[in-house]
């Protein structure tokens, strides 16, 4: 099962959101929404279970069919990725080889090098690592969502800004809505990022 949400923004399309490990037999397929510029997220594909699939279904019904142009339904895609979650774990949770008695696989040799990739609620992320001949840590680099992300997010940010205010007057409840903007690709920010004013935490 794979959900995934693509962006294209300036002829340029990056994930930003939502997938788990697809079932043998499953497959999908990649493509960005449209080639305009500031073009929300499209829930792609999914290929589910059952109350996932209900929503899923749901979901296009609501919002009028495939794409779907809202900003803010990234946030009901990451709802039908949780309830795929949720099913699935309960599924894997009478899986015998993961409820087996192996459940630790010691290291016959020291590590070297490696890289992982894995999907979250605000865009794919990627570690790498090298290490020593004592398999101590050298190089680490990691990329996350927020950098994939970066360049729709500063497009969406200043798209909202750009519409909502006028001639200067910014109120609390114009910051809400223009963070609407940035809170659909990267839920992480709301709690993640704190400043006061004229400083940076």
């Amino acid at each position: 099962m794979l959900v995934r949400l693509v962006r294209s923004d300036n002829n340029f399309s990056a994930s930003c959101a939502i997938a788990t490990a697809s079932p043998i037999g499953t497959s999908t397929a990649f493509s960005p929404s449209s080639t305009r510029k500031g073009t929300p997220p499209t829930l792609v594909e999914i290929t589910a279970t059952p109350l996932a699939q209900a929503e899923y279904k749901r979901f296009y019904e609501t919002l009028g069919g495939k794409p779907v142009n809202a900003t803010l339904a990234t946030h009901w895609a990451r709802l039908i990725e949780l309830t795929y979650a949720t099913e699935r774990w309960v599924e894997l949770s009478r899986d015998p080889e993961i409820t087996g008695t192996t459940y630790r696989v010691l290291p016959t040799e020291t590590p070297t090098e490696g890289v992982g990739c894995v999907e979250a609620p605000r865009g794919t992320l990627t570690h790498h690592y090298v290490t020593d001949e004592r398999g101590l840590l050298t190089r680490v680099n990691l990329i996350v969502g927020t950098t994939n992300n970066n360049a729709p997010i500063c497009m969406s940010v200043k798209k909202a800004a750009t519409g909502l205010i006028k001639n200067g007057k910014v109120s609390e409840g114009l910051l809400n809505m223009v963070e609407m903007a940035f809170r659909a690709y990267d839920p992480c920010f709301g709690c993640a990022t704190h400043t006061l004013p004229g400083q940076m935490p």
